[in-house]
């Protein structure tokens, strides 16, 4: 298949960091992904008590952190429904920052990753001051993720407005600033766009649809329509690296997305057998790795502009071979 052209070079995201070789949302992984050669590094954004925006995957934070281990905060374990669905656990909402930084990252993917287990113990949850701090000093894009943006709102701890603010404070303000926002809900970056001229991502999963019900379906988003209503408010959208194919064969979805001017980040390439197409496993074990560089490069020939990855090395040289061949 002959490559097709993208809308701009195409850039590697380390996805939470290096998360395939670090805990993720540390600055160890962030670290070690500037180290590789990222050309952004990504923050998942979820408030704490306080209102200090920090970087964890989930507001839930039993898996990604020894939350579990600290008697003092076991009266706060509780159950919440956010997003129409209950979960157990601990919650940064519950947490002061100066409580939250007394606890220490581990990795969550322990059985995947069990070589990830000897960093445990050994990073603190950084916030989003910390990880700009980190990218202004060694010149690499932030792509922050707004988590849970309804249902934040919803409990007076609204993400948009702070996120704005401290970028403001970066000097990151306008189209050409080093920063991608993104989110899988639609209103939320429908109102960031009338706060903010930074580029704004569409996250489109492969089903399901919107927590806020912006839209019908993820599959209503991705029509030709449904492209334009996006290209409105969002500059790309990020969607879930399976849309690109049906069976061997790619979709339509790259092509649409840029017939309506949108870049297109697909999310996420990870080494792993468990999270390959079987085409580019390696054996049976869901811990072993496969052929992700393979993976990627067939991306990359459908015209993608950039995409999310927890193993950066891997997509940079890939993405650089890429290059080279053209």
């Amino acid at each position: 298949m002959q490559p097709v052209p993208s809308l701009s070079p195409p850039i590697v995201i380390a996805h939470r960091g290096a998360s395939g070789e670090r805990p993720e949302h540390t600055i160890a992984a962030y670290e070690l992904a500037i180290a590789q050669g990222a050309d952004v590094i990504e923050p998942d954004l979820v408030p704490t008590r306080d209102g200090v925006l920090v970087a964890r995957h989930e507001n839930e934070i039993s898996e990604t952190t020894d939350v579990a281990d600290h008697p003092e905060f076991a009266g706060r374990r509780t159950t919440k429904t956010i997003d129409g669905r209950k979960v157990t656990g601990w919650f940064t909402e519950d947490f002061t920052l100066g409580e939250l930084k007394t606890l220490r990252a581990r990795e969550r993917l322990a059985l995947l990753r069990p070589e990830n287990r000897a960093f445990d113990g050994k990073e603190t949850i950084p916030t989003l001051a910390e990880v700009i701090a980190l990218a202004k000093r060694h010149r690499v894009a932030i792509y922050p993720e707004t988590k849970h943006p309804t249902y934040f709102a919803s409990i007076g701890k609204g993400t948009d407005e702070p996120l704005v603010a401290a970028l403001r404070q970066a000097g990151w303000d306008g189209a050409d600033a080093p920063v991608f926002i993104q989110s899988f809900e639609v209103a939320n970056l429908q109102r960031l766009k009338a706060m903010t001229k930074v580029r704004l991502i569409q996250l489109i999963d492969g089903g399901g649809a919107p927590a806020d019900g912006g839209a019908r379906s993820y599959a209503d988003m991705v029509t030709p329509a449904g492209l334009k209503t996006v290209a409105a408010y969002a500059w790309g959208i990020g969607p879930n690296k399976a849309m690109l194919w049906q069976g061997e064969s790619p979709t339509s979805i790259v092509r649409d997305a840029h017939a309506a001017g949108l870049h297109v980040h697909p999310w996420t390439y990870r080494a792993e057998n468990q999270f390959l197409p079987p085409a580019y496993r390696n054996g049976a074990d869901p811990r072993t790795h496969g052929e992700l560089d393979a993976e990627i490069s067939a991306a990359l020939r459908l015209g993608i502009d950039g995409f999310f990855t927890d193993f950066p090395l891997i997509g940079v040289r890939t993405r650089d071979a890429a290059r080279g061949a053209k």
